[in-house]
C-alpha cells in the first residue's frame, strides 16, 4: 500500500533568491527595501539561530525587527510573492543541528519553535539549510525531521486553518555528500521542493594552488571535479522527481592570486586568496557588484565558457570565478529545458543593479 502526501499548495514554477542582510563580503548591507521582488516568486530570509541547548529557533535580536517585516516589506514590489523563513546555512553550528535532529523530542521543539516564529512574522514557509548532515546516522535523522515537519506544518493548518506552510530544503549539489546517501525517499513525500547548491564547488582556500571553475554547469576538458549536471543527475537516479529540483546559483564569486600574469585560465598555477583587493573577503569571496566595480577599475579581461557554462576574469595577478548574464541565463534555460521546477540564486543582495537577477527572470517554467 502506498500513502498519500498532501503537501503544500503547489508551486507552478520557482524563480527564487535568498537574501543575508549580513552579507558575506566587505560591501554595504542591501536593506529589504531594496529587493526586487517583483522579479521572483519565493524570497528566502536567511538565517533564523537554532540554539544549541534548547533545541529552539530564535531570530538574533539584531534581526528582530528586519524579519519582522520582511514579509510586508517585498510584498510591497510584488504582493504575489512567497516568503520563506530559513534556518541554517554553511556558517551554522553543525553540532547543534546533529543533536537537534538526534531524537524526536528535540526534533519537535525545533520544529514546534519554528512554526510559530514563522508564523508570527508573516512567513508562508520553512527552509531546512543544515549543510551538511555529515555521517549516515545525520542523514536518518534529517529524513526524520523532515518527515515530522511536514506532519507537523499540516497539523498547524488544520488547527488554524491557515494555508499549510511550504517546506523546503536547501542541500549539497549531489544526493551524495562524502560517502553518505540523503533520504531521497522521505524527502520527496515530504518537501515541497529541493533546493540544490550547485555553486561554491571551489575557492582559493579550498583550491588554492590552481584555479578552479566554481560553478561549472558541466566540468572543464581537464578537471574532472563536481558540476552542476552531474549532481543534478544523481539526485534524479535517487529518486528526486525534476519537478521537485531547484537549480542553484550564486551571486557571489571567488578570487585567487595568480602566480603568473600570463597564464590564466583554468587550472592556472595561483597563491590562494586575492588578499590585496579591498573588495575580497579573507575567504576570497566577492560579490557580483564589485567584480563589476574591479573589471571597471583594472579594465579586466572577461572569459565565458560556454563548455563549462561559467565566467572569469583576470587583471594585474587577479583571477576571478563568477557568474555573470550569459552563464545564469543559460542555467535558467537548462532548468527549464530540462523539466525542473525552477532556479533560485544565492543572495539577492551581491546582485548589481538587478542585472543577474533580470537576466534569470524573463523564462517562464509553468508553460
Amino acid at each position: 500500500m502506498t500513502s498519500t502526501v498532501i503537501l503544500g499548495s503547489p508551486s507552478a514554477e520557482v524563480k527564487a533568491s535568498y537574501w543575508f542582510p549580513d552579507g558575506e563580503t566587505q560591501d554595504p548591507i542591501t536593506s529589504a527595501e531594496t529587493i526586487p521582488s517583483a522579479l521572483f516568486t519565493h524570497l528566502f530570509c536567511a538565517f533564523a539561530d537554532l540554539d544549541a541547548n534548547s533545541h529552539k529557533v530564535f531570530v538574533s535580536q539584531a534581526h528582530e525587527f528586519i524579519f519582522s517585516t520582511f514579509t510586508e516589506t517585498v510584498k510591497i514590489r510584488n504582493p504575489q510573492v512567497k516568503t520563506l523563513l530559513s534556518i541554517g546555512g554553511k556558517n551554522a553550528n553543525n553540532s547543534a543541528f546533529a543533536s537537534m535532529a538526534s531524537n524526536h523530542q528535540s526534533r519537535k521543539t525545533f520544529i514546534d519553535s519554528w512554526i510559530f516564529i514563522a508564523r508570527s512574522n508573516g512567513f508562508h514557509g520553512l527552509d531546512l539549510a543544515w549543510e551538511y548532515p555529515n555521517s549516515d546516522h545525520e542523514m536518518t535523522d534529517f529524513g526524520n525531521l523532515v518527515g515530522e515537519l511536514r506532519a507537523a506544518v499540516e497539523a498547524e493548518s488544520r488547527r488554524s486553518s491557515k494555508p499549510t506552510l511550504l517546506l523546503t530544503a536547501a542541500v549539497y549539489y549531489s544526493s551524495v555528500y562524502k560517502t553518505f546517501t540523503y533520504p531521497v525517499q522521505v524527502m520527496r513525500e515530504s518537501l515541497d521542493w529541493v533546493n540544490i547548491i550547485a555553486y561554491d564547488f571551489y575557492g582559493p582556500v579550498s583550491s588554492s594552488k590552481f584555479t578552479v571553475p566554481t560553478a561549472g554547469l558541466h566540468v572543464s576538458s581537464n578537471n574532472e571535479g563536481p558540476s552542476g549536471v552531474s549532481g543534478l543527475k544523481q539526485w534524479i537516479k535517487d529518486g528526486l522527481p525534476e519537478k521537485k529540483a531547484v537549480l542553484g546559483f550564486s551571486y557571489v564569486g571567488w578570487a585567487w592570486t595568480l602566480q603568473n600574469d600570463k597564464d590564466t585560465g583554468y587550472n592556472a598555477a595561483a597563491a590562494g586568496v586575492a588578499k590585496s583587493e579591498d573588495d575580497v573577503s579573507e575567504d576570497g569571496s566577492i560579490n557580483y557588484a564589485q567584480i563589476n566595480k574591479f573589471i571597471g577599475d583594472e579594465e579586466a579581461a572577461k572569459v565565458y565558457d560556454p563548455k563549462v557554462v561559467g565566467h572569469y576574469c583576470f587583471a594585474k595577478k587577479i583571477w576571478i570565478g563568477y557568474e555573470d548574464t550569459q552563464s545564469v541565463e543559460a542555467k535558467v534555460r537548462y532548468a527549464k529545458q530540462n523539466g525542473l521546477l525552477g532556479y533560485f540564486a544565492w543572495n539577492v543582495g551581491a546582485d548589481d543593479n538587478t542585472v543577474l537577477s533580470n537576466a534569470g527572470s524573463p523564462l517562464s517554467f509553468s508553460t
